[in-house]
């Protein structure tokens, strides 16, 4: 018998994070546009980032047939947060008052998920890049990053918006995601969280 699901967060009821979850707003939209295959991940980080951003949205799929209204909303220039050649540095005077707001459109997948969406929608590969600057370190510590600079979705999404929109913190976008890594280290034991992940650090 499967456990009681929260329909929101879609954590089981015992462990359901909504409590942590914030109401934030945002001058940024972000639109995250999610492979299928991490809806049932056990972060699923896009989920929290689209739940605690008041003007944010969330789309699951592979091909987005409807992806030139998506990316063209009233009042916003569009930008993907993706590396590339041609990706620019992101900067607070990107989303300056003297300017449209900016839509951050945010692929959420592994790596090659990622590509796979840019490939399978070339809209999305048109857009100008954004990326971030390098050195952030995740607070996943149950994974060892593929490289320095590789973040969660929604690690990404904060620190994208910590920069377009300095001064305001979106730090507390991040509770739920310390809370679910709280809980996995609890579930494996302290010494085997010790054993198999603090030597590699």
């Amino acid at each position: 018998m499967s456990r009681a699901q929260c329909p929101r967060c879609l954590r089981p009821q015992s462990h359901c994070l909504c409590k942590l979850i914030p109401q934030l707003d945002s001058r940024t939209k972000v639109l995250l546009l999610q492979h299928p295959s991490e809806v049932n991940h056990a972060l699923n980080t896009a989920r929290l980032a689209a739940l605690g951003l008041i003007n944010a949205e969330l789309v699951v799929g592979e091909v987005f047939v409807d992806l030139d209204v998506l990316l063209n909303p009233p009042g916003y220039q569009a930008r993907l947060l993706f590396p590339g050649d041609n990706a620019q540095l992101i900067q607070s005077g990107a989303a300056s008052d003297d300017s449209l707001p900016l839509l951050l459109v945010v692929p959420d997948g592994t790596w090659r998920k990622a590509r796979k969406l840019l490939h399978l929608n070339p809209l999305l590969a048109q857009l100008p890049r954004v990326t971030l600057p390098e050195g952030a370190v995740s607070r996943y510590r149950l994974r060892k990053a593929p490289g320095p600079g590789a973040l969660s979705t929604l690690e990404a999404i904060v620190q994208a918006l910590e920069i377009l929109e300095a001064p305001t913190s979106f730090a507390p976008l991040l509770r739920p995601f310390e809370a679910l890594i709280e809980g996995q280290i609890e579930a494996m034991g302290a010494q085997t969280y010790q054993r198999n992940h603090l030597s590699t650090l």
